[in-house]
């Protein structure tokens, strides 16, 4: 259970405030069908690294794994990749945590997104030099408070849904829900702490993808279903802002309280992981580490970086399809080194379907 609740809780995140959105630009069904097609992907990436996890001695996390079959090259590119990964969820939970705090507090105090923002960043980079610990404990607790708001929202949202919400289609919106649902299902990063936790089982560690990956869609897709049958056109990209007309302000308040809580305890997660990277694999000094972590989102953000769907879609389709395209590659030469065989070469569309998923979103960003 402990193994599950840290991989359940590593991938339900951050993506969640954007599926509804998502649904609503681009059609539910079209959601639910990303969700069938990028899940079943995912797995199979995730059940890659878990055989990868299991078969390697040496402790790494996926740079490490493409140094040690790959070579430097493909090292240093996992390792970049990995970095702009962090770098856009920390900009992710930088945007929507703003609008959180501002959605939260502002009703008594004033103040715009901005400031908000700024006391969120203030907030969270103090704590990420700190090195707070115990970030595990909050993971979990924030997964609990998770299903306990689905049975809420459940009971106080079923009796205002309109089907008719669901009915729209926009095939110009066909591409936009790739990056966001890859970015979303995404939990390839712990796979080695769950290992630890199961003592290596290769049973139970695939069990745990199998469950900890249909949790997730069926958490993801009851979530997008809710809200989006609710709100229909008044529907935001923090998801919460467009129900207070059918399900008043206070539960609207409980909504932003969550998504603070949410966004807040995974910035701390990734900022002291991006804090790490550049610690200990890039070797800079631990004050230029933090900075780099911290302030990178930060500017970024002040720069105009602040279209929450599109740097969430962006990350996801980039840095996650091109590592589901490299987790591929590094799998083979795995198998060719440690157990003497040949890859099954289907598993190379998986790879080309990441690839081509990362063009097709960079052509949607830049020139949809």
């Amino acid at each position: 259970m402990k193994a599950l609740s840290v991989f359940v809780g590593t991938v339900i995140g951050v993506g969640i405030f954007g599926l509804p959105w998502v649904a609503f630009k681009s059609g539910f069904f079209v959601l639910f069908f990303y969700f069938l097609i990028i899940g079943a992907l995912a797995l199979v990436v995730h059940l890659l690294l878990a055989d990868i996890v299991l078969g390697t001695k040496e402790h790494h996390r996926f740079p490490g794994y493409a140094y040690l079959y790959l070579g430097k090259k493909w090292g240093r590119f996992s390792l970049f990749n990995m970095c702009f990964g962090l770098l856009g969820a920390q900009l992710a939970y930088l945007i929507v945590g703003g609008v959180f705090l501002q959605g939260l507090v502002s009703p008594v105090f004033g103040g715009s997104t901005l400031l908000y923002t700024l006391i969120f960043f203030l907030l969270g980079s103090f704590l990420i030099y700190r090195g707070i610990k115990g970030i595990a404990v909050t993971e979990f607790l924030v997964l609990i408070f998770l299903f306990f708001l689905l049975l809420f929202f459940s009971f106080k949202a079923f009796p205002k849904v309109e089907l008719s919400n669901y009915l729209n289609f926009n095939l110009e919106n066909l591409i936009l829900p790739y990056g966001v649902v890859a970015f979303a299902l995404w939990g390839s990063s712990i796979l080695p702490e769950v290992k630890e936790v199961l003592s290596g089982e290769r049973k139970e560690l695939r069990r745990v993808i199998y469950l900890g990956i249909s949790i997730a869609t069926l958490v993801y897709l009851i979530f997008a279903f809710l809200v989006l049958g609710v709100s229909g056109p008044s529907t935001t990209e923090d998801a919460f802002s467009g129900l207070s007309h059918k399900l008043g302000s206070n539960i609207v308040s409980f909504g932003f309280l969550f998504g603070l809580i949410t966004c807040f305890s995974s910035f701390l997660t990734i900022g002291l992981t991006l804090k790490k990277v550049f610690l200990y694999d890039l070797y800079f000094s631990e004050r230029l580490s933090w900075s780099l972590a911290c302030f990178l989102p930060l500017i970024m953000y002040l720069i105009g970086l602040r279209k929450f769907i599109e740097v969430i879609g962006l990350s996801g389709a980039l840095a996650v399809g091109l590592e589901g395209f490299v987790m591929v590659l590094i799998y083979r030469a795995y198998l060719l080194k440690k157990e003497k065989r040949r890859m099954n070469p289907l598993y190379f569309l998986v790879s080309l379907f990441f690839f081509l998923g990362a063009l097709a979103e960079i052509y949607y960003f830049f020139f949809c």
